[in-house]
């Protein structure tokens, strides 16, 4: 409960206008539909990633440049930084020492933290420990992939519960595809998988750049290595959870195309996406790209979106 409180609190920032929250939203499966979200000094520079799965993700680093070696690491970060929460002790903002204080000054924070603790001291420590236990505790794990997935005994069996067309996606997201001389695609899949391992379609923690190297506001992001899980990028109504990408600004159809065509080669870009030293070129078909979404669409669950033990308790 007191992670989730100090989750939805907009005391956590300078002006008391913005919270972890705010900009990762229950509804958009925590995460935001604007391209970047707004701070108390300022918009973020990348889009917010979703926060979906995190205790089972294979990459335990955080951020898109992945400068957070865990999740512990990264939760007190966005309340120190000076555009988004703003407690970043420069420029005339207070450190996160005057936040404790704060917090210490609100009746419902000595209550909870006595509850919790058996005393009533706010420190840093503790409201890192509970924001890493409520953000773990987010889940999807109710998709039609996972219920297909249990009436299965391999995973590329078709499912029963699937189309032909998300069976056919599947196939095509699960197998690696093989070039001849020249990056012509011989192989009857396109790779996917071995970046976004089934069951959690997490991202591998052994990664480079995927060649979508644009940044907001112009020019280059060279940094890019880390992703969200793939699961829940849309309701199951189809609705995407925001445009994706660390721009925030390409639908489901550009985000494959982009793998789909060649791209310039950068010296970070990862070494799958470049067999003999150029960008892939999938040469994907037109059913391809309908089968390959159709697949995406059954990686989203229904409880993320409504279940109250991730809801603002701040509602009445």
């Amino acid at each position: 409960m007191l992670g989730r409180v100090l989750f939805y609190d907009t005391k956590l920032s300078t002006n008391n206008k913005v919270a972890c929250a705010s900009c990762h939203q229950q509804r958009f499966a925590f995460s935001d539909t604007s391209q970047a979200s707004a701070g108390v000094n300022g918009n973020t520079g990348r889009h917010s990633m979703r926060l979906v799965n995190l205790r089972f993700a294979e990459e335990v680093k955080f951020f898109w440049d992945e400068r957070a070696a865990t999740l512990a690491d990264q939760v007190l970060q966005p309340i120190q930084d000076h555009t988004e929460m703003g407690f970043s002790g420069s420029d005339g903002n207070p450190g996160l020492n005057e936040l404790m204080v704060k917090l210490a000054q609100e009746d419902y924070y000595e209550e909870l933290f006595r509850f919790v603790y058996g005393d009533a001291n706010v420190s840093p420590g503790r409201i890192q420990e509970c924001l890493v236990q409520f953000i773990s505790s987010i889940q999807s794990f109710d998709s039609k992939y996972d219920i297909g997935r249990a009436q299965v005994t391999r995973e590329d069996d078709d499912f029963p519960n699937f189309s032909a067309s998300e069976n056919r996606g599947k196939l095509l997201f699960l197998r690696n595809s093989t070039f001849a001389p020249g990056a012509i695609r011989t192989g009857a899949g396109l790779g996917c998988g071995s970046c976004h391992r089934a069951p959690e379609f997490d991202i591998d923690p052994v990664t480079n750049n995927n060649g979508f190297i644009s940044k907001i506001g112009g020019g280059q992001d060279l940094n890019v290595s880390r992703a969200p899980t793939i699961r829940d990028l849309m309701k199951t109504d189809g609705t995407l959870n925001g445009k994706l990408m660390h721009t925030g600004s390409l639908t489901l159809r550009q985000v494959l195309e982009h793998y789909n065509s060649k791209t310039i080669v950068n010296d970070r870009m990862d070494a799958r996406l470049r067999p003999e030293g150029k960008a892939k070129n999938l040469q994907m078909t037109e059913q391809e790209f309908t089968d390959g979404i159709a697949f995406l669409k059954t990686l989203s669950g229904t409880t993320l979106y409504t279940d109250a033990k991730w809801s603002d308790p701040f509602q009445r």
